[in-house]
């Protein structure tokens, strides 16, 4: 399988050395299944986009520190290509800012949230078990860090986790499209960092209540494994 990660942002310079770029990310995250997954990059924030959507089977967003509200150009191209992707039936999987920006797409709607920031380690209640999603508790935890929230679901979604804090956390709009509002690709080390870094942008309980929570187990092995199946899956269904 050739997966398309598109790059929707870079890691700051100063924490590059220590925990890479997203490329780097998101490489370390398939490490498991390079055998069977062939990685390729575009910097859609620079407007590098495949030629041919048929250039790879499917398609992935990073996160990134722009939001899907604001007015860039390049916002807007990302979303005409999701747009198409979904027209043509193409698997894609949005993290972050790519699932908030899936929703806005196809007529869901984007805010910023009053409950805050999203920091740290977060749990979602697992609602509705796929077949793909194999060795699924009644939870799923992962790192997050993000301020916008899908607020309204667009039509033929349904939610597969939630929990009070983001009710959206998880969703799958028909068959080939699916949202993870967390980060399967940081490790609670670069999170800790990015945090420092951005302190000053939480509220000082909120960003204790973050650091504290950098010791709770995720669930990021466990994740990857479930894009992985579903991707399989898709693609298999669209063989027959």
């Amino acid at each position: 399988m050739r997966l398309g990660v598109l790059l929707c942002d870079d890691v700051a310079p100063e924490l590059q050395a220590a925990h890479g770029n997203y490329r780097d990310m998101f490489s370390t995250l398939f490490h498991d299944y390079s055998k069977q997954i062939t990685l390729v990059f575009y910097r859609v924030i620079d407007g590098e986009y495949p030629k041919d959507v048929d250039e790879c089977d499917a398609y992935m967003t990073s996160g990134s520190q722009f939001g899907a509200n604001d007015g860039f150009v390049w916002i807007g191209h990302l979303m005409a290509f999701i747009e198409r992707l979904y027209e043509e039936n193409k698997p894609f999987v949005g993290i972050c800012f790519g699932h908030q920006l899936m929703a806005k797409a196809l007529g869901g709607e984007v805010v910023t949230s009053g409950r805050g920031w999203g920091i740290g380690v977060n749990s979602h209640a697992v609602k509705k078990k796929a077949g793909w999603m194999k060795g699924a508790g009644p939870t799923v935890s992962l790192v997050l860090s993000h301020q916008d929230q899908i607020s309204l679901l667009p039509p033929e979604a349904r939610v597969l986790a939630g929990s009070d804090f983001c009710p959206f956390a998880m969703i799958q709009i028909k068959t080939c499209f699916l949202g993870i509002q967390g980060h399967p690709e940081f490790t609670k080390a670069y999170v800790k960092d990015l945090m420092a870094a951005r302190q000053q942008l939480y509220a000082a309980e909120a960003y204790e209540k973050g650091i504290d929570s950098l010791s709770q187990p995720v669930d990021d092995k466990l994740v990857v494994s479930w894009i992985v199946s579903f991707l399989d899956t898709v693609l298999a269904k669209r063989r027959t």
